[in-house]
This record gives structure tokens, C-alpha cells and sequence, in this order.
């Protein structure tokens, strides 16, 4: 019995030939397409409905609309660095911490005023999820700014790191 294969295993070294992907779209580009997609028929169909006034404030919204996005699909999100993506995830902590803050005293001030007969207990036994949502949401904000406190700065990152934050 002859096992040897006639194939020559050594020489079967070259990359298979791969048809190409078509370029997709970016993602803003995607996004406005979509959006238009939406709104144009969207403000067609409504615009005969109502009153003349009102018909054309949502002609003008939706040519705004329009050049919103248009200059929205210009912005290359390959170029934005992560330097300038800094002050947004701040203020996206700061809304996090501030908006759980406010829940929470929101939430007081309605359970001491509309249900002053509960005791502190009860209150705490019938509302705690409302608590834990409100606490989680500023513990999440207080992570984002403390992520971003600790983030080194362009100043202390080696050569190779820098393009990444200028």
C-alpha cells in the first residue's frame, strides 16, 4: 500500500485569494441616511394635516434637520482624538452623580411630604429599588470621573502614545 500523497505540502504556502469587502458606509453617513429615510415621508404625510402655521414651523425644523446631519456625516470619527473626547465624558459623569443626587432629594422630598405616615423604614422598605437606582446611577458617574482623573495626561505618556491623545 502506497500512503504517500502526491500533493507537495511544503510548497503550499500562497494566500488563498479573497474577494474584497465594499467599502461600508461611515456611520454618521448611515445615520443620516436612516434619519432621512424617516423623516421625510414622516413630514409629508403630516404637513397637509395641520394647521398652515404649524405645517410650515415643521417644514423649517426639518431642512434644519437636513444641514444638522449633513455637516454631522462631514466629521470623521477616525480623526477625533481621545484628548477631545475628555471634557464630554466629564460632563457625562457630572450629569450621572448630579442627576442621581437630584433623584434622590427628589425622592425625599416626595416620600416627607405625600406619605409623612410611613416611618423611615417603611419608606425605605417600600421605595428601595428607587434608592438603589438613583445611588448606582451617581456611584456610575462617580467611576466615569474617576477613570478620567486617573487617565494620564499628554505630558507624562511615552512617544508612541501620544498621536493617540493629540
Amino acid at each position: 500500500m502506497n500512503f504517500d500523497s502526491e500533493v507537495d505540502f511544503q510548497n503550499a504556502t500562497e494566500e488563498p485569494q479573497f474577494s474584497q469587502q465594499p467599502a461600508s458606509p461611515k456611520l454618521l453617513e448611515l445615520l443620516r441616511d436612516i434619519e432621512a429615510l424617516l423623516r421625510r415621508p414622516t413630514v409629508a404625510t403630516l404637513v397637509p394635516l395641520l394647521p398652515s402655521q404649524l405645517a410650515k414651523n415643521l417644514q423649517q425644523a426639518s431642512t434644519v434637520a437636513e444641514d444638522s446631519f449633513k455637516e454631522l456625516a462631514a466629521i470623521d470619527l477616525e480623526k477625533i482624538s481621545d484628548w477631545e473626547l475628555r471634557p464630554a465624558r466629564i460632563r457625562v459623569g457630572l450629569s450621572f452623580v448630579g442627576f442621581g443626587a437630584l433623584m434622590i432629594v427628589v425622592l425625599l422630598l416626595y416620600l416627607y411630604t405625600l406619605h409623612p405616615q410611613l416611618s423611615t423604614l417603611e419608606q425605605i422598605g417600600k421605595y428601595w429599588y428607587q434608592y438603589i437606582w438613583f445611588v448606582c446611577l451617581g456611584v456610575a458617574g462617580m467611576f466615569v470621573l474617576g477613570r478620567e482623573a486617573m487617565r494620564p495626561t499628554s505630558e507624562n505618556l511615552p512617544p508612541s502614545h501620544k498621536r493617540r491623545y493629540e
